[in-house]
């Protein structure tokens, strides 16, 4: 894991991308994935990650934290939330796949994770 890249994209903010703006290529997915390999790339359209939690009620306050850190990055990630689980998938609607904001917020979500109650 390239644990400076990592830093990086978690010190950045994700940026508002006009439609038609370009999709990362497939190479430069791969390169980014090899920084959060906790998050599965699918289809080179979308990143996901599954949490497990210790209770319901953490994987709840899990995605409040989540959801706060989102909503302050303006980009939104589709979630479930299921007993001890809290799966959340990322991609851009505005380049119809994966953008750099992808990669900024499941870094930035990782760094909360780590300061997160201990997983089941």
């Amino acid at each position: 894991m390239n644990t400076p890249l990592r830093h990086e994209l978690a010190a950045k903010s994700c940026t508002n991308l006009p439609p038609g703006s370009a999709a990362l290529t497939p190479q430069q997915v791969a390169v980014l994935a090899t920084v959060l390999p906790e998050w599965h790339v699918l289809n080179n359209k979308a990143i996901e990650r599954e949490y497990s939690c210790a209770t319901y009620m953490d994987g709840v306050r899990w995605f409040a934290l989540a959801a706060a850190i989102a909503e302050q990055e303006d980009h939104h990630p589709d979630a479930l939330v299921t007993w001890r689980k809290v799966k959340l998938t990322l991609w851009t609607h505005t380049v119809d796949g994966l953008s750099e904001n992808d990669f900024i917020l499941a870094a930035k979500l990782e760094r909360a994770w780590q300061g997160f109650a201990p997983a089941a």
